[in-house]
């Protein structure tokens, strides 16, 4: 199977390219985002040598599915899909910020309570939880948005006295990612998931607060099976979820978490399908559709290039 880890288009009207850890984002006349889906995967902050077939394609289409599901709650920067690893979309300017939203004590939230933290981004969290255990409403965690190492927590009055975001721009962006979670709540109950924890970005174009990157995605958010969740609350057993934790897990026990002197483990063709194959199931779950999977025959950069290419000269 073929995997699409690097790209170098030249779209026509192209200003500005940028590669970030999985996506690929081409401005066009500084006005339009071509977002490319690769099949590169990262975990601890570090890309893995080898790409997951299908992957891009995976998050491109979940993302997609939400953003336009969601459309009536906030206008979001998706204009079309041309290719299933590329989104083209508006070029707005993104917030400093980005807006994580949990109904779950888990995660990084977990380990700092367990060490005695009580408030999280301005946030007071109630005494005697355990961990897996729902919030008595979702809690809005924000972060930082670094170029270069790793988002930092910050609470809402600090992100608007440092001026990253004004508090009128804040209240709107609070109660988008309140009602897009709702949203991603009910659609995952659908299909027997509990919407664990995600995080949203936001950008402004035109004096408007937009949507913006992906949306409730493996990469993005956390999902727990509905079915027997309350059993393994009880029991105090970890839940079975959908993300990409599963990745972290096997590096984990291969001894690797990008620390100094650790080297990553060889990622075989047999383990990248695999997880590929985990992306599909993540994919089949959380729209509860069937996975059609594209044409990985040809050239998949020639294939990127032509439908990008022919949908510019539509719009």
């Amino acid at each position: 199977m073929k995997s699409l880890t690097k790209t170098s288009f030249h779209f026509a009207g192209q200003t500005n390219v940028y590669h970030g850890k999985v996506r690929d984002v081409y401005t066009i006349n500084d006005d339009l985002l071509v977002m490319v889906a690769t099949d590169r995967i990262s975990a601890f902050d570090v890309i893995l040598p080898k790409g997951i077939p299908f992957k891009g394609q995976v998050l491109n289409q979940i993302a997609s599915k939400f953003l336009e599901s969601t459309k009536d709650i906030c206008p979001n920067w998706m204009l079309g899909t041309p290719d299933p690893m590329v989104t083209v979309g508006l070029k707005c300017e993104g917030f400093r910020v980005e807006m994580i939203i949990r109904s779950i004590l888990t995660g990084s939230a977990w380990r700092a309570y367990k060490d005695g933290c009580r408030e999280l981004c301005g946030v007071t969290l109630p005494d005697g939880m355990v961990e897996n255990q729902r919030f008595p409403e979702p809690i809005i965690t924000p972060t930082t948005k670094a170029d270069e190492g790793h988002d930092m927590n910050i609470s809402r009055d600090e992100i608007i006295r440092q001026g990253l975001v004004s508090a009128e721009d804040y209240a709107v962006m609070e109660s988008y990612t309140r009602k897009l979670f709702a949203r991603g709540q009910e659609i995952a109950a659908r299909h027997g998931l509990i919407l664990v924890d995600t995080k949203y970005e936001f950008g402004k174009r035109d004096g408007q607060v937009y949507l913006i990157d992906e949306i409730h995605t493996p990469d993005s958010s956390r999902y727990f099976y509905a079915e027997g969740y309350e059993e393994k609350l009880a029991k105090g057993e970890p839940q079975r979820q959908l993300s990409k934790e599963f990745v972290r897990q096997w590096l984990i026990e291969h001894g690797f978490m990008n620390e100094p002197g650790q080297q990553m483990p060889e990622i075989t063709d047999e383990y990248a399908e695999s997880v590929s194959d985990r992306y599909i199931e993540l994919y089949e779950h959380i729209t509860g559709e069937s996975f059609i999977k594209s044409d990985d025959e040809g050239d998949l950069s020639k294939r990127i290039e032509k439908n990008v290419s022919d949908y510019l000269r539509t719009i």
